[in-house]
């Protein structure tokens, strides 16, 4: 079974955390055992206090959902050594129904592939290579092996060897004529139990006697094989069988292909699917970051249906979601902002209502259904909640907020007013991080009239780290605008003791013209009474694009 991904916005805040995990527990203590909370972005000093605080993990760090070629993969792999024989090959694929085996060395890097096709060209050869009919390539030990055999006499019996196969299914002297023309030191003579031929070929002193049947071979003759350092081999099997298996005793490092294509572990899907489709190859070893083969891709195996699914928190546009979620099916979105453009392919539950937090949204979910609320959960719902609402005192606050957190506090036995100043003087961003990571902590993108920009929102205790770095904040914002192609970025520094906020911005000339509050430098200003993002400065901004477009 399938994990379903509760998980929030690219930048994730407290809220987003916390009513993902909140979720999560919901969801599995409702009848989906396989929900799991999930975040798609670092945790910062906040959430890293609120999760201390209530002795509960972060989420799961998941940065792409789409589709990789692990998740398509046979991860148990059927494969030879280099030094397997081609009839161990042709015995997997025959008894697995396979067209092609990897070839792994002792480190399990692939040296190659072996197919049903490059072994039979090697096994039944062209007219044009007649000769090649005949060649044995093996030791000695290998080729008794293949055979099922037994090495009655071998001399240097692990030397590989290019041999030719000569039966002897004739006249003395007819096999004696044929025997003068190939080298006797490479002849491998199949026989059955004809003694006069036996003799001969010992006598010329070939490289090996095969005597078929599983027929006894005297002590007399196997005495003169031995002075003579010929060796000798019993096949089990009769003369046709065994000449057929014979040739099989090649290692597959001579019939592989070395030319192959290897696909990353953790690649996407869609950037390797063209390129592997499109080649040759019937098969494709997967590789992890050393390059050991961790598994192996057929072209049928692109056509797997994934089962990948999503519960989006705290955010319902694309622009914000975890990479790869459009690849993925997303059930459920719960959430407390604008609807923003997102298409799914079937109906779902979007539970969007206009609250301070997502963590209040959820937090109904256990109520309404008389779900049992852990205290740890309540404790993290309780963070999200007063961490977007500002402790209530956001424009964003409705009465459902507040009666949830009055519920809220009962439950994880927390006087949420402590609680809160314990939170925003648990780490102040502008101290803590370089700039362009502060500027991106929180930060979310929105589309409006055609027009791609971000906002984020830092909240501080005070503005007074804020004017020691405002310099090193603007050119990171500026820096941030150019690198994503956005029409303008804004960050919204808020003082949640005197619940106003500074803001910068960056980008088009034309349209931050049309911001009217009162500016205090360039790139800088005063927002009385602003402190949302959502409900506050979103919807100004918007106006003011639509003031430029008119203009």
């Amino acid at each position: 079974m399938s994990n379903v991904f509760v998980i929030g916005h690219r930048n994730p805040d407290t809220d987003s955390i916390c009513s993902a995990i909140g979720y999560a527990e919901f969801k599995r203590r409702t009848g989906m055992p396989e929900a799991l909370a999930a975040r798609c972005g670092d945790t910062n000093d906040r959430i890293d206090f609120v999760l201390g605080t209530f002795g509960v993990p972060a989420p799961r760090f998941v940065s792409d959902v789409s589709p990789k070629v692990r998740d398509v993969m046979q991860p148990n792999i059927l494969s030879v050594g280099p030094d397997a024989t081609a009839a161990e090959a042709l015995g997997i694929m025959d008894e697995h129904d396979l067209r092609v085996l990897p070839v792994l060395d002792e480190a399990r890097r692939c040296r190659g592939l072996v197919s049903l096709f490059k072994i039979s060209k090697f096994l039944f050869p062209a007219a044009a290579r007649l000769p090649d009919s005949r060649r044995v390539v093996s030791s000695l030990r290998g080729l008794a092996s293949t055979l099922g055999g037994t090495l009655l006499l071998g001399h240097e019996p692990d030397r590989e060897e290019d041999l030719s196969l000569l039966i002897g299914a004739m006249r003395v002297d007819s096999f004696f004529e044929r025997l003068r023309k190939f080298p006797p030191e490479r002849l491998a003579i199949v026989v059955g139990d004809r003694a006069d031929i036996q003799e001969r070929a010992i006598e010329e002193k070939v490289r090996v006697l095969i005597v078929t049947g599983g027929l006894a071979i005297t002590a007399s003759m196997l005495e003169a094989a031995r002075r003579n350092g010929v060796s000798v081999i019993s096949s089990p099997h009769d003369t046709v069988t065994t000449a057929s298996l014979a040739r099989a005793s090649i290692s597959v490092r001579h019939v592989l292909s070395d030319k192959f294509l290897t696909l990353p572990v953790d690649a996407p899907l869609g950037d390797v699917r063209g390129k592997a489709t499109s080649s040759g190859f019937l098969a494709f070893p997967v590789v992890d970051t050393d390059g050991v083969t961790v598994g192996i891709l057929s072209k049928t195996d692109f056509l797997k249906k994934l089962d990948r699914r999503l519960i989006l928190v705290d955010h319902n546009e694309m622009s914000q979601a975890v990479q790869g979620a459009e690849e993925a099916e997303i059930i459920e979105i719960i959430d407390h902002h604008r609807i923003g453009a997102l298409a799914t392919h079937r109906p779902i539950l979007f539970r969007n209502e206009p609250v301070g937090s997502t963590c209040t949204i959820v937090s109904e979910c256990f109520f309404r259904y008389g779900v049992e609320l852990p205290q740890p959960i309540a404790g993290l719902l309780l963070a999200g909640l007063v961490s977007d609402t500002l402790n209530l005192t956001s424009p964003t606050t409705t009465s459902v907020d507040r009666e949830v957190l009055g519920r809220l506090e009962k439950i994880a036995k927390v006087n949420a007013t402590e609680f809160t100043e314990r939170l925003f003087a648990s780490g102040s961003l502008l101290t803590h991080k370089p700039a362009p990571q502060a500027i991106t902590t929180d930060c979310k993108e929105y589309t409006e009239d055609g027009s791609t920009f971000s906002v984020a929102q830092i909240e501080e205790i005070g503005f007074t780290n804020f004017w020691k770095r405002k310099a090193d904040l603007l050119q990171a914002l500026e820096d941030y605008r150019a690198s994503k192609g956005y029409r303008f970025s804004t960050l919204l520094i808020t003082d949640v003791t005197t619940q106003s906020s500074l803001l910068l911005a960056v980008g088009d000339p034309g349209l931050l013209g049309h911001v009217d509050y009162p500016r205090l430098e360039p790139g800088v200003w005063e927002l009385q009474d602003v402190v949302s993002r959502k409900k506050q400065l979103l919807p100004y901004l918007t106006h003011c694009l639509h003031q430029a477009k008119a203009a």
